[in-house]
């Protein structure tokens, strides 16, 4: 019986989210890798990933990056907010997010990501 699929949000440039899905490997889990940066989620599916996040809705934003770019906090202040500011600008999501099933983390620490990977 093979182990349930994950998905991992995943950017190779990251050293967390390598280090997540070599994790979901090592797991034997089958994993599907979304590089959100080339494919990001539109407003749906910011949605609905945001439905299965133990984490706030706002740990989906990278606060530095956001400030950096010109976002106060208050831009991504509540569920709507954080679909505006990841619809227009992927790169300010935090990363890696892995989904399985009606559960979804941020990998971060890694230990989150390997929680999420046991049966």
């Amino acid at each position: 019986m093979p182990a349930p699929s994950v998905t991992i949000l995943h950017n190779p440039r990251c050293s967390k989210s390598r280090a997540a899905l070599q994790a979901a490997e090592a797991a034997g889990v089958d994993v599907d890798v979304v590089r959100y940066l080339e494919h990001p989620l539109d407003e749906a599916g910011l949605r609905q990933l945001i439905a299965k996040l133990e984490d706030p809705p706002q740990a989906l934003v990278r606060r530095g990056d956001a400030k950096a770019a010109g976002i106060a906090p208050e831009a991504y202040a509540d569920v709507d907010g954080v679909v505006a500011v990841l619809t227009a600008h992927p790169e300010l999501m935090e990363r890696p997010v892995l989904v399985r099933g009606d559960a979804a983390v941020i990998g971060r620490p890694t230990e989150r990501a390997e929680a999420l990977l046991r049966p």
